[in-house]
């Protein structure tokens, strides 16, 4: 399990990368709509605002927490969106709301107990996972935001957080597809940004998932569709799972159209 520092290190080194892809844009640009179906740029930074706020909430305040949830509770299939357009202000008041609540939110995951466990929909998580998950969704809506501006963005070692969570949530990914979990792990044998090889799973594993930790990021986070990365599947159960994976817990999301179709 990674070390609680390290992760909020790697969490505020995200968070500023996304920060500095909208510091200094224009305010019409932060309406610019993003491959996420009626998200603006200003949604994926409201999002991440509130997602923040909220995980900071469930470590220090477990009743408001409650009343979020609740709230919740009664649009499970829009709160997401509805949480994100509440959220939603003028730039200037926008970027540094979700820079105080990003920094508290690190300072809570810091000091928080290691065996706490901490309420989030539909699960518990601890310090170490919440930290891993808003990494993350960090990165997923900062691809968001890059595809959007075309902006390019250097992959960094950031990427096996995002990679374990997507291991942690294997057998999670069949069964929210109603699909039988398999008994078998599947193996990934994957290029990390510096050139060196990732592995993870059986060593002789009978299903093999190879290419980039990057392709394998973007397709678990649903920010490009299957036939957009370049990743290998040997065997059944790897195919099947590139079919459903998802480094995230609730119910599985639309997915990206091919860019070609989306172009």
């Amino acid at each position: 399990m990674a070390d609680i520092t390290e992760l909020c290190d790697d969490l505020t080194a995200e968070s500023a990368e996304v920060d500095a892809l909208v510091a200094d844009l224009p305010d019409g640009t932060w309406a610019a709509a993003t491959p996420a179906a009626g998200w603006t740029i200003a949604h994926q930074i409201a999002h991440l605002h509130w997602t923040d706020t909220t995980a900071l909430k469930s470590i220090t305040d477990v009743d408001a927490f409650g009343l979020d949830l609740a709230i919740a509770a009664t649009d499970p299939a829009g709160f997401v969106d509805q949480f994100a357009s509440a959220s939603l202000r003028p730039p200037a008041e926008l970027l540094p709301a979700w820079r105080d609540s990003r920094s508290a939110l690190v300072k809570a995951l810091l000091e928080a107990p290691r065996e706490q466990r901490l309420p989030w929909y539909g699960v518990t998580m601890s310090p170490v996972s919440m930290a891993t998950g808003r990494l993350m969704e960090t990165w997923a809506h900062g691809q968001d935001i890059a595809d959007t501006l075309r902006a390019g963005r250097e992959p960094t070692a950031r990427l096996r957080h995002i990679v374990f969570l997507a291991l942690r949530t294997f057998e999670f990914s069949f069964a929210i597809h109603d699909r039988r979990v398999p008994a078998e792990r599947v193996r990934l044998e994957l290029t990390a940004p510096d050139g060196r090889l990732w592995t993870f799973g059986p060593d002789h594993a009978a299903d093999l998932i190879t290419g980039t930790a990057l392709d394998f990021c973007l397709i678990a986070t649903q920010r490009r569709h299957r036939d957009d990365v370049n990743l290998d599947a040997a065997g059944p159960i790897a195919r099947d799972w590139l079919e459903v994976v998802q480094a995230f817990a609730g119910p599985p999301g639309t997915g990206r159209d091919p860019l070609a179709k989306g172009a």
